[in-house]
């Protein structure tokens, strides 16, 4: 790895200056250079940086995070920015094997180390993959510990997280510590609020069971605000047919359940939803992640709060 590393730093210092954006999308243009892996890592950095930092999103806008693979341009980027800021997990192995091919550490927030992680979990019903998990159905496997990296999908964790970002800025740039710390105090504030009326939101509907017909990135959400849900697929599952049986059990739960609404995620093609709707005159609504947005979105201004906020309407719909 540190003699691909050379390799394609080596490439990317004589590639052209023009082409260093490369697939980065960049926000903001102050003296601070800030890499983010993923949108939910880019949306808050800017929110708490502001106009002191310019922010690369390095994941481009649209892709799968979990395939990712870095450009030369990606690994100079990276090497030469103030602060990364990263998810952490197996998703981004990729990473720790750049970071130790380089001389100097770069100072960096890892989002999975700002909370507490949780154990990913294969429930009742969910059709996984047999390299993923050893067997077709869940409850029939042994495996390693998995963690589930979608930490972000809790507004309190996106608080936390937004403050880890703040005090990594304070000590990089001291003169500036009162303004990323009342930028913090702020945007944690709507985080909070944002909380708040969730909880107010899903216990006056009783604490609702959420069933995805899709993969299932929301497991911090769900166990924030204590719901039940099933699923298709874990949230890291890869892209696969769904099987007639995994189909066939969550159309099952939804009329056990009287579930008015099934979810799917963002970049999802529906299929299975639209199945299920077919079949039980459900609805089908869209629960988006945060895990990445498209380009067209980032620049009509998306950001996390507007996309949980658009939640906190589904759920409305769903059941308000």
């Amino acid at each position: 790895m540190k003699r691909l590393f050379t390799v394609l730093l080596i490439f990317s210092l004589v590639l052209p200056l023009s082409g260093c954006k490369g697939g980065c999308y960049e926000s903001g243009d102050g003296p601070l250079s800030i890499v983010a892996t993923v949108f939910p890592a880019f949306d808050f950095a800017r929110e708490i940086a502001g106009e002191q930092a310019s922010v690369c999103l390095l994941v481009p806008p649209g892709s799968e995070s979990h395939s990712f693979e870095p450009t030369a341009q990606d690994i100079l980027r990276i090497q030469n920015c103030d602060l990364l800021i990263c998810n952490g997990g197996e998703s981004e192995v990729w990473l720790e094997d750049m970071l130790e091919g380089m001389e100097a550490e770069i100072p960096r927030v890892v989002m999975m180390d700002c909370v507490q992680a949780l154990e990913e979990e294969v429930k009742e019903g969910m059709q996984v993959l047999e390299h993923e998990h050893g067997d077709e159905e869940a409850g029939e496997h042994d495996h390693e510990t998995e963690y589930d990296e979608h930490v972000w999908t809790s507004p309190r964790n996106a608080a936390l997280i937004s403050e880890a970002i703040s005090q990594r800025l304070c000590s990089i740039d001291p003169e500036n510590a009162w303004y990323y710390s009342s930028r913090c105090e702020a945007y944690c504030g709507s985080l909070l609020s944002l909380d708040g009326d969730f909880r107010s939101l899903l216990q006056g509907a009783g604490q609702p069971t959420m069933i995805f017909a899709d993969r299932f990135p929301v497991r911090y959400f769900v166990e924030e605000y204590g719901l039940d849900y099933y699923a298709a697929y874990p949230g890291c599952a890869e892209q696969a047919e769904p099987s007639a049986r995994t189909v066939a059990f969550l159309i099952y739960k939804v009329r056990q359940e009287h579930t008015p609404a099934v979810f799917y995620i963002e970049f999802s093609n529906q299929k299975m939803a639209d199945v299920i709707c077919e079949d039980t005159g459900c609805k089908k609504l869209l629960f988006h992640s945060c895990h990445n947005v498209t380009r067209q979105q980032l620049e009509e201004g998306v950001s996390y709060l507007g996309l949980m906020r658009g939640n906190l309407e589904t759920l409305k719909e769903a059941f308000g």
